[in-house]
């Protein structure tokens, strides 16, 4: 019989502290996922996985060390804490390292109020595998498309529990339906591919597949008889689709582990600045069916919203308790982690003031330049902010889309970036990142 996964994480405390750690906290994850690939009409490839895994992080004087493992007998629980205590005893003092105080932990734990698990029964492998094929099908029924390259259904599950010395003790599950095509169009070395795919919380939320098969195929269609687009200073909309990979860049600039670093290139922006005045950043952890909420983080701190830029002023930086007593600051309850490794800062959900303009009114406004709908690689120095990547799109005219566009960089400074952003009102407010379509003003476009 299974052993709840409270217990297991208690059992871990148990026999750490019967090996010689002064603290310790422990996690257990257990889940199933399901993976289903369709080319063709038929099945392609199916994969499904189960396990429990269990993590110790042992704090021995200010030396701490961590141990997973995919075995929960009771006899490997006690060699992984033993393993964890010998690790610490030789480590490197961290005298930023420990669990949090008493005081400063959650008292609402109650995350079924966030929704974030489906409670419906697992699906059945032919329903995912149809839903593929249903999403491919209707790709191909576009009659510019050559082959659709994939179409995969998903399911996943998860159950977490963390407990610690210091009396925390909490867990939640959550649950994921995923559904993506990708489509060809063209033949040989004229080949264009898009995309369309939607992961939701709950089925009921998922967009049909045969809307998805067919938006790939638009989309991969669009971009038939793509070329290089000129070269020369011109403003760029980055599309919804990847505008949040743009704010990416500024979230991850503000990360703790970066600023303790002294390695990011808003290192001394505290209080300045980093975006247009009109716009903020805002971090809500407690949105409801959207994956990356949470009550608490990985060590058990409140989570809350919080502005990370305020009308344009960057605010704060994103902390765990490590990073923050680093720093000489107090944790923003960011705290995430996994079973092999000690929390580090990270994310929940945030939003970026949408505008009162639609992407197309946005195309008028830009005139000249280019639409960029998908991106690859990445050049970016973390300390300066340089930026540089290759784009796909489209290049406009006169606030009209010309003719699609491949194979060219674009480039420039994310400081400078970040300060000209005209936002779209397009942003799809399921998403953990909501941000929505960004005019960006005078990058180099390197082309024909």
């Amino acid at each position: 019989m299974t052993q709840p996964l409270s217990d297991l994480t208690q059992q871990l405390l148990d026999a750490a502290k019967r090996a010689g750690a002064d603290s310790a906290d422990a996690i257990a994850v257990d889940g199933t996922s399901i993976s289903i690939d369709v080319r063709a009409g038929a099945l392609e490839h199916a994969e499904r996985s189960e396990g429990v895994e269990i993590g110790l992080r042992v704090l021995v004087g200010q030396r701490q060390a961590c141990v997973s493992s995919s075995d929960t007998k009771p006899d490997t629980m006690r060699q992984v804490a033993e393993r964890a205590v010998a690790m610490a005893k030789e480590a490197p003092e961290d005298p930023y390292a420990g669990l949090a105080d008493p005081s400063q932990l959650a008292r609402n734990l109650d995350t079924d109020s966030l929704e974030l698990y489906d409670p419906s029964e697992e699906p059945d492998p032919a329903a995912l595998q149809d839903a593929a094929a249903r999403a491919e099908a209707a790709a191909l029924r576009n009659p510019g498309i050559s082959q659709v390259q994939s179409a995969s259904s998903g399911y996943s599950r998860r159950r977490i529990h963390m407990t610690a010395t210091n009396g925390f003790s909490a867990g939640y599950a959550r649950s994921d339906r995923g559904l993506s095509c990708v489509a060809i169009s063209g033949t040989g070395t004229a080949m264009e591919r898009d995309y369309d795919f939607d992961n939701r919380v709950f089925q009921a939320d998922l967009r049909d597949a045969d809307e998805i098969g067919a938006r790939a195929a638009a989309r991969a269609v669009e971009r038939t008889g793509a070329r290089k687009p000129k070269t020369g200073a011109y403003p760029v909309l980055f599309d919804e689709r990847i505008a949040s990979g743009l704010i990416g860049h500024l979230l991850q600039a503000t990360n703790g582990l970066m600023i303790a670093r002294g390695s990011s290139w808003l290192r001394d922006a505290l209080g300045e600045q980093v975006l247009p005045s009109s716009l903020s950043i805002i971090e809500n952890p407690h949105r409801a069916r959207v994956t990356g909420s949470k009550l608490f983080d990985a060590e058990g701190l409140p989570t809350a919203q919080r502005s990370i830029v305020d009308n344009g002023v960057l605010t704060g930086w994103t902390l765990d308790l490590s990073t923050a007593r680093k720093l000489g600051l107090e944790s923003t309850a960011n705290a995430g982690r996994g079973t092999s490794a000690p929390p580090s800062p990270s994310l929940t959900n945030i939003a970026l003031t949408q505008g009162d303009n639609t992407k197309e009114q946005l195309l008028q406004e830009m005139g000249t330049g280019l639409l960029v709908t998908s991106m690859i690689g990445a050049t970016i120095n973390p300390n300066t902010g340089d930026y540089s990547r290759g784009a796909s799109g489209f290049w406009v005219e006169n606030g009209e889309i010309t003719y699609p566009v491949n194979e060219c960089t674009i480039a420039g400074n994310l400081r400078d970036m970040l300060m000209s952003i005209t936002p779209a009102n397009d942003a799809q407010t399921h998403l953990s990142r909501v941000v929505p379509s960004l005019l960006v003003e005078g990058l180099t476009l390197a082309g024909d």
